[in-house]
């Protein structure tokens, strides 16, 4: 893609309209009186100077449009009085072209409305002046094609910008969507390798003994169970450190509920560490016969809360042994109030640190 920096097109403009006044300068001799057409000039330099100076913006100041507008309607009238309509004037009606030239810099500088009525005085005054055949020898006609050019140009472009910001926007979900897909993809992969890291060696036990397993195997089946279970419900609960807490605590006896709803999502790695830690050490020290750890949606204070419960009830079974998330939760808020059972813990991990969390009954 080709590209013209602003300063160059502002420098080229400043030269073409340079160009007006030096044609202006050397027709000084035409005229009946050289005053006015100094005082057009000055003018004319300084509405320019005016409009290509105010670089801030795309769109050009109300008021500097404005006084291009009262610009292009003096100039005419300054230096057209002091012409001779029975003569060949040459360059001496430069000011046709240098207003062609000023109004295209406004209507470029998004000002259209004063641009045109600032073209459309030049035709009537032409006409009024000089007659309808003055318009091409003045090159009047050149200017409004100028003007009507500059216009259809700007259009263009301001639309090609707009679609320009679609496609960048339209670009930036496709690869945002590409990049949540990849992510999908690497976490399932790493959650397989894990399982098959952890399952591998009791599934080739399992096969070479035929199905036979002791006791302790068996146990260690159901414990691997509960494991990839926590890997599907758990996920952003999870670390390794936790991981082998939860273990201990399943070894010991203790039954463990992990339920992830999405409310660690966001969160950095510093902050995961923090809530990992704290949830390790908790699991480590509580010797509750039952814990119940959850996340809390994301627009909350506490991250993570974990219930201990000491107790001889049993929380609900799905039809395949496994506890249900809502089951699990809704026995431990019926049990807390119950007669058999007792809180043991009772933890609100924060989701910042600043935030104090509660402690451990």
């Amino acid at each position: 893609m080709i590209t013209v920096s602003r300063g160059v097109l502002v420098v080229l403009a400043a030269v073409f309209s340079l160009y007006h006044v030096v044609l202006a300068i050397t027709s000084m001799g035409v005229y009946h009186h050289p005053a006015p057409v100094i005082v057009a000039i000055a003018l004319y330099i300084a509405a320019t100077a005016l409009s290509l100076a105010d670089t801030r913006r795309v769109a050009l100041a109300v008021w500097i449009a404005a006084f291009d507008l009262a610009v292009s309607l003096a100039v005419p009238v300054l230096v057209a009085s002091q012409l001779d309509q029975s003569r060949e004037n040459g360059y001496a009606t430069w000011y046709v072209a240098a207003i062609g030239t000023l109004m295209t810099i406004v209507i470029v500088r998004r000002r259209s409305v004063f641009a045109w009525l600032g073209i459309a005085f030049l035709v009537a005054h032409t006409l009024a002046f000089a007659g309808v055949v003055a318009l091409g020898s003045y090159g009047v006609i050149g200017s409004v094609v100028w003007v009507a050019a500059a216009a259809v140009v700007t259009r263009a472009l301001g639309s090609m910008a707009r679609d320009a910001s679609r496609f960048s926007r339209a670009e930036r979900q496709v690869v945002e969507w590409h990049a949540e897909q990849e992510a999908h993809v690497i976490e399932r992969q790493r959650r397989l390798d894990e399982t098959y890291r952890r399952a591998a060696p009791l599934l080739i036990r399992i096969a070479e003994s035929g199905g036979m397993l002791t006791d302790e195997e068996r146990a260690e089946c159901l414990l691997l169970e509960a494991g990839m279970r926590d890997e599907i419900r758990g996920r952003a609960l999870l670390d390794d450190s936790v991981r082998e807490r939860i273990l201990a605590a399943r070894r010991r006896g203790a039954a463990v509920v992990l339920l992830d709803d999405g409310g660690l999502d966001g969160l950095d790695e510093a902050d995961l560490g923090r809530i990992h830690a704290r949830l390790a050490a908790a699991l480590e020290h509580s010797d509750a016969d039952k814990f119940i750890v959850r996340t809390v949606e994301s627009g909350s204070a506490v991250a993570v809360t974990v219930v201990g419960l000491r107790s001889g009830a049993h929380l609900p079974t799905d039809a395949d042994g496994s506890v249900g998330p809502r089951d699990a939760v809704d026995a431990a808020a019926a049990e807390s109030e119950g007669a058999d059972d007792e809180v043991e813990l009772w933890l609100e991990i924060p989701r910042q640190p600043s935030i104090p969390a509660a402690n451990a009954l």
